[in-house]
């Protein structure tokens, strides 16, 4: 049932404490969002340098962004998955692997969006 409750500053204020709190439990206990989020600080201040206007500056940054999206929702099922079925299950394995290929085709799309908007500079 939703919330009747109104959105007000309180309430847009404990759900960002709880996003941070989501980010520090994927930095803690997530290798996978830690190697991204290490690329994401190396990557974005380049996108943001390499950029030439304000579209390609978002196309270079916000496919970084969509990755780290990814990663915390593979992250999410994975762990809902562990912990609803944690004996090997046909279904638990396929869900598990849909949520890594969701990462993986964002960080092939990062991989597009870099070379379509840079490549043309250098060739």
């Amino acid at each position: 049932m939703p919330s009747t409750e109104p959105r007000g500053p309180r309430q847009i204020a404990r759900a960002m404490l709880w996003s941070f709190k989501g980010l520090r439990a994927a930095w803690t206990h997530e290798a996978s969002f830690r190697l991204e989020g290490y690329l994401f600080i190396v990557l974005m201040p380049l996108g943001l340098w390499l950029g030439q206007g304000g579209v390609e500056k978002a196309i270079l940054c916000g496919s970084l962004l969509l990755v780290l999206s990814a990663e915390l929702l593979n992250s999410a099922v994975e762990a809902v998955v562990d912990k609803v079925s944690p004996e090997f299950h046909e279904l638990a394995g396929r869900a598990k692997d849909m949520g890594s290929a969701a990462v993986f085709l964002l960080m092939l799309n990062v991989v597009l969006c870099w070379g379509v908007v840079l490549l043309p500079r250098f060739l």
